[in-house]
């Protein structure tokens, strides 16, 4: 990007050397910077980004943007010297969406949108191994949903990209809103509509409310592609499918594409949608979703049969999510560490319960749930004996409910901290079991992963 359009799309209170040329790089992280980026600064909870401004000059950055800059004398010799430049604004995260959303205005490049409460990354993941088979297609890369992370993943895409593929996180209203308004996408993809984040939005009408904020940036000859087995979905469909251009995929309700014909095979998931076979490397349920998906953006886009075949039987899964990690004293970990709310632990437990051998389920707390945690750990405590789980370990003050659910039940413990776990996860563990890690990213279970590894 030309510095002069940087300097005539953000809203700048100061221009300290005002220099020309390109910018090859946008970045929020001095370790990620090289020559010509454009470093932008950000307030974090643990780091203030503009302090390491003179960092990122000295790897090679040519612009940095600031929002708390006091300016001197030395600073100014040295910009001049090294043609360089500081732009001062009111909020470096509003500059950079801002930034996004001008190359968005310039770029042909179609996106596919994708939200909901559960299995926003293994839809991205799976749509884009989709669309590369005929397409340059570009993703978010790993969490990269938010206000900060989708805007640099606009910023960064490759360039001669024919289709991005991005993802949308929230947990307030208006957080979608705005992210749609910069992707301004041509599809949208609601996966499901759970409750995630349901303390912070109060009932799961709400956060169908929130999701549907995606439509507000959707290109007016845009397509929408829902889930239409998920009950609060399949009503929104039923009262606009006359607003909007609507694609359902589904298992249970009739829809445009309905998988039939199920079977699980040495950890596979096999399917027929319209009398083409399919075949997902992962087997549950949820993926079989999240194939549906890949094969109606595969056909929006005129993809044949066997590129979208082999786009699903070819995806890969974003790090810590349903990785299947194989020890060789025939010890299988299924690490879905990076984070967790009532559908996607549902969703794994379901998983874990369809594996030949002893099931073991490392469970920790669930947040952003305020008034519905005790029930919704509760329901998973439920939903672990329904599912006919050998043994259950839990960790954390809110899994404790999962845990006093189950308890007398089956065969279960409870730890306050992952150490503990740890030790005794250890001291149980035999060839053959199955042991599924999963809970909110900030119980750092990836402790747990690694020390079983």
């Amino acid at each position: 990007m030309n510095i002069k359009n940087i300097y005539e799309n953000i809203e700048i209170g100061k221009i300290i050397n005002k220099v020309d040329g390109e910018i090859t790089n946008f970045t929020t992280d001095t370790r990620k910077v090289n020559n010509n980026s454009c470093y932008i600064a950000i307030l974090g909870e643990n780091n203030d980004g503009n302090l390491f401004y003179m960092d990122a000059f000295t790897k090679g950055a040519k612009l940095v943007i600031l929002d708390n800059y006091e300016e001197n004398i030395n600073d100014l010799k040295y910009l001049e010297e090294n043609n360089k430049s500081i732009i001062v604004v009111k909020d470096t995260i509003k500059a950079l969406g801002e930034l996004a959303k001008y190359k968005r205005s310039t770029i042909k490049s179609d996106v596919i949108a994708i939200t909901g409460s559960a299995g926003k990354t293994s839809t991205k993941d799976i749509v884009y191994s989709v669309l590369k088979e005929k397409y340059k297609a570009y993703k978010t890369c790993g969490n990269k949903n938010n206000h900060i992370g989708l805007p640099l993943t606009i910023l960064s895409m490759d360039a001669g990209s024919e289709i991005l593929v991005l993802e949308m996180g929230m947990n307030h209203f208006g957080e979608i809103s705005y992210l749609t308004n910069i992707a301004k996408p041509n599809v949208a993809i609601i996966t499901n509509i759970g409750t995630a984040h349901i303390g912070n939005l109060g009932s799961r009408e709400n956060i169908l409310k929130a999701k549907l904020e995606i439509l507000e940036g959707l290109d007016k000859n845009g397509y929408v592609i829902i889930n239409n087995d998920n009950e609060l979905l399949h009503d929104w469909y039923l009262k606009n499918k006359d607003e909007f251009n609507i694609i359902t995929i589904g298992i249970n309700n009739p829809s445009d594409y309905l998988a039939t014909d199920i079977s699980t095979i040495n950890n596979t998931s096999i399917f027929k949608v319209l009398s083409n076979e399919y075949m997902v490397p992962v087997s549950g349920e949820h993926f079989i979703y999240n194939a549906l998906m890949g094969i109606a953006v595969g056909n929006l886009y005129h993809e044949d049969y066997n590129q979208i075949y082999e786009g699903i039987k070819a995806f890969e899964l974003s790090s810590n999510r349903m990785n299947i990690i194989s020890r060789e004293s025939n010890i299988t970990i299924i690490d879905d560490s990076y984070n967790a709310n009532y559908d996607s632990m549902s969703y794994a437990i379901k998983y874990l319960a369809s594996l030949n051998g002893r099931r073991i389920a490392v469970l920790g707390s669930m947040f952003e749930l305020g008034d519905y945690t005790e029930e919704l750990h509760r329901k998973i405590g439920a939903l672990v004996i329904d599912e006919g789980i050998d043994i259950l370990v839990t960790v954390g003050i809110e899994a404790s409910y999962i845990y006093e659910e189950a308890k007398g039940k089956i065969e279960t413990v409870h730890f306050d901290n992952n150490s503990d776990a740890i030790k005794f996860l250890k001291g149980i563990i035999k060839p053959g079991d199955y042991i599924l890690i999963k809970a909110s990213n900030s119980m750092k279970f990836k402790e747990i992963v690694d020390a079983l590894r």
